[in-house]
């Protein structure tokens, strides 16, 4: 991998971890899936604009398909990802989906884009596996709380690995430009999302008058977040890709446990750190 690879990718985690743990901090909905989502499609729209008409896209039925496929799976993966949080743990659901993510993203890339693996390759998926198991409590989890955790990251963790393959296929087969891929997913979100919003008014102007910066700041580092990883794609193997970004776990552990008072740091960035030894193994192998 590229040092600029690299460097997009860490750029990438930096972005995800702020506006996932900002997302937890607000506890909202669907109805700020669409507020953020809204003011994603004003903010980046001018540099759509602009970039449509340096370079026009050319895009057929197959490209077509693959944007509103792409659109459909983040639309689940945000809806399911606010429900998660409001009923777990930050620092376990976001560790768990952000794990499985990749391990899937992995198995799609080998079936689905020909990319190759190696011995080093399954040893960081186990150690990505043993590192969730025990994150989650290991053989002595019990109680709703860490189930309904470990549900809905694992839940989660399949829509990150489908629409991480599915985006990257996009992006390196189809050539569609990173940018106009993700804006379509945000526009879509906020268009499908609107008759409830409507029904939510109340509580949309309720995030929108307590959490201003915060709802605009997940509105940039939501989408610059995956933009900065789809360019990464476009030169990088997905098997590489994929898990090295996940160093937001770290970061995310960290904040759920210390600003949110999640509690058991020390047992989790542990097991967390064994998590990032994993990604460390795919990521050179």
């Amino acid at each position: 991998m590229s040092l600029f690879a690299l460097f997009l990718i860490l750029a990438a985690a930096c972005c995800h971890a702020t506006w996932n743990f900002l997302v937890k901090r607000i506890d909202g909905g669907p109805e700020l899936v669409w507020l953020f989502s809204t003011w994603t499609s004003i903010i980046y729209l001018p540099l759509v604009v602009i970039f449509c008409w340096i370079e026009p896209p050319v895009f057929g039925a197959q490209e077509w398909l693959f944007l509103a496929g792409s659109a459909s799976i983040h639309m689940a993966y945000f809806l399911l990802l606010q429900q998660g949080y409001k009923k777990g743990d930050l620092s376990l659901v976001y560790p768990t989906a952000r794990a499985t993510g990749p391990f899937l993203s992995i198995i799609f890339a080998v079936l689905f884009l020909e990319e190759t693996v190696t011995p080093q390759i399954i040893a960081g998926g186990i150690a990505i596996i043993i590192g969730i198991f025990f994150l989650t409590g290991g053989l002595k989890r019990a109680g709703p709380h860490l189930t309904t955790s470990l549900a809905f990251g694992l839940a989660t963790g399949v829509l990150i690995g489908s629409y991480t393959a599915w985006d990257a296929y996009s992006v390196t087969a189809l050539a569609i430009p990173p940018l106009i891929l993700d804006y379509a997913s945000a526009i879509s979100r906020s268009v499908l999302l609107s008759p409830y919003a409507v029904t939510r008014r109340a509580l949309v102007l309720q995030h929108w008058r307590n959490h201003k910066i915060a709802v605009l700041c997940v509105a940039v580092f939501n989408s610059l977040a995956f933009i900065l990883f789809l360019i990464a794609l476009t030169f990088t193997p997905l098997v590489y890709a994929a898990p090295a970004r996940e160093v937001s776990v770290l970061i995310t552990v960290m904040l759920g446990t210390l600003l949110l008072g999640e509690g058991n740091f020390r047992q989790r960035i542990s097991w967390a750190l064994l998590i990032m030894l994993g990604m460390v193994l795919l990521t050179t192998g």
